[in-house]
């Protein structure tokens, strides 16, 4: 019995946090809101963002105030609960004005919509071209609200638990400053700085405010929603995919690594692991692509290397923005290379998905340390440090084991995955590729996500999707604790619980 009130009070402060980030949820939907009242030709949708938006703060609102309490350090168990709880919560919150809108999607597909903005994926369902503006900016700023984090954002702009835990569980185990609450004020302005230059940068190309904001938002998040069906390739513009490529390799960047090169230590900067392997991989993969694939498809030098360098960039940080036509005329070898960059993702701590280049930059690293150490005499002691943030870190064996377990659970999942798809009738290699882009949250496509997909392949990349934002430990985690946890606060004690 004592347990079993141990844990009732537990998950009570639990639950406080859980409705507290629904409930900065609902007011963040009020945005789109107002969005309404300034698109009069979106205002038939006024209903379908008002009615959930008040749904979701009154339930959110009602669920903090009635558990509130002392405060309590959060253990990372506690606090993956919380992101899992509340992600979920978000999930279908979020898909309401997808259901109410103009858009009128089904349960299935809404879901999937929502959950691939807030885990900056960017596949689609919705046809941008009769959706109107207060849903398509709905879909950006679902992508900004992602890839920020919604407990980072809590914590910046709420009174809320300032456990390590909570931010950890969203993927951002480092802190800018050792404060947890400065830390995440700083993340948002720093993502709010991208946006700005972002949006200052399109418009000075010519884009309208509209399409500025909600290309700046999705650009930052590494998301890749776009408002129109040939996302960047519809301007045709060598400055508009620079201002993108800029974009896209800021929002991938670890965000401690930018702390880092703000405060002036440009030295530690250049020598971060993650920064000399993304120039290294960049670098290689949009050579590969100019000479074995975009050299042969596209009429001029300079648009071959535009595609080339672009995709390189889009697949490698997970924004899925594309400047060519569904990857018409490309071979096999272009979408390996695409599908690799995907697989390897963006940065830690970014805003990025994927494996995160820092792990399989230890992992390689290892390969190396291996094969130096079989050529070493036996007494010889070697360092196994890398560069992060602004200093030298060892690489532990239980953290090289962290990443070695993660990385199998991650190509595992991403294969399981991509034989379902396979089931389907799709090949392999497309299967592997949409996949590949689905779980790494990226976006990019062969057309086997749409609207006529069977709704297990819709689900298998929900879930996929889903996974890849919250990196599979903190949902499995949580389930378990979950499992084991609500039995014994209702005061069973079975063998195989207890056990």
């Amino acid at each position: 019995m004592r347990k079993a009130a141990f844990l009732r009070k537990r998950y009570q402060y639990i639950l406080s946090g859980v409705c507290k980030l629904l409930c900065l949820f609902g007011g963040l939907m009020l945005l789109p809101l107002a969005g309404c009242l300034l698109w009069p030709y979106a205002a038939g949708d006024f209903r379908a963002f008002a009615l959930p938006a008040a749904v979701t703060i009154g339930f959110g609102a009602l669920g903090w105030l009635a558990r509130r309490g002392p405060r309590e350090e959060l253990t990372m168990a506690d606090g993956g609960v919380v992101v899992f709880l509340a992600w979920l919560g978000a999930s279908v919150a979020g898909a309401m004005p997808f259901l109410l809108a103009s858009t009128r999607l089904s349960f299935s597909h809404a879901v999937f919509e929502t959950v691939s903005g807030l885990s900056t994926t960017g596949l689609s369902l919705v046809d941008v071209t009769t959706a109107s503006h207060a849903i398509l900016f709905w879909r950006s700023f679902l992508q900004i609200i992602g890839g920020a984090g919604l407990a980072i954002v809590m914590m910046a702009t709420l009174v809320g638990p300032s456990s390590p835990a909570v931010t950890a569980a969203e993927g951002r185990g480092d802190q800018l400053v050792p404060h947890v609450r400065q830390s995440a004020r700083r993340v948002v302005a720093l993502c709010a700085g991208y946006v700005f230059l972002g949006v200052v940068g399109y418009m000075a190309l010519g884009l309208t405010a509209f399409d500025a904001i909600t290309h700046a938002f999705t650009a930052v998040a590494t998301g890749g929603f776009s408002t129109y069906p040939d996302s960047i390739g519809h301007w045709d513009s060598a400055a508009v995919e620079g201002v993108t490529i800029v974009l896209m390799l800021l929002g991938n960047l670890n965000f401690v690594t930018v702390w880092v090169l703000l405060t002036g230590n440009v030295r530690a900067f250049a020598r971060n692991g993650e920064i000399r392997f993304l120039v290294f991989i960049l670098a290689g993969s949009a050579l590969a692509l100019f000479v074995a694939t975009t050299h042969g498809i596209y009429p001029t030098l300079g648009r071959a290397v535009r595609a080339a360098v672009f995709e390189s960039v889009s697949a490698l940080t997970g924004t899925g923005f594309t400047s060519i036509s569904a990857y018409a005329g490309w071979n096999p070898f272009g979408l390996l290379v695409l599908t690799l960059l995907m697989v390897i993702g963006g940065g830690a701590c970014s805003t990025s998905g994927a494996l995160k280049q820092f792990r399989v930059y230890v992992l390689l690293k290892t390969v190396y340390w291996e094969i130096r150490r079989a050529l070493l005499p036996q007494r010889a002691v070697m360092s196994r440090a890398v560069w992060e943030g602004d200093r030298k870190n060892e690489i532990t064996p239980s953290r090289l084991h962290a990443i070695a377990g993660y990385s199998f659970l991650y190509l595992a999942t991403w294969f399981l995955g991509s034989l379902i798809l396979t089931v389907h009738g799709y090949p392999i290699g497309d299967s592997l590729f949409e996949y590949a882009s689905a779980q790494g949250g990226v976006g990019c496509s062969l057309g086997i996500t749409s609207p006529q997909a069977p709704l297990t392949l819709i689900w298998t990349e929900t879930v996929g999707m889903f996974l890849g934002r919250l990196e599979f430990f903190v949902v499995f985690v949580s389930v378990v604790k979950l499992f084991r946890d609500l039995p014994r606060m209702a005061g069973f004690r079975g063998r195989m619980l207890d056990g």
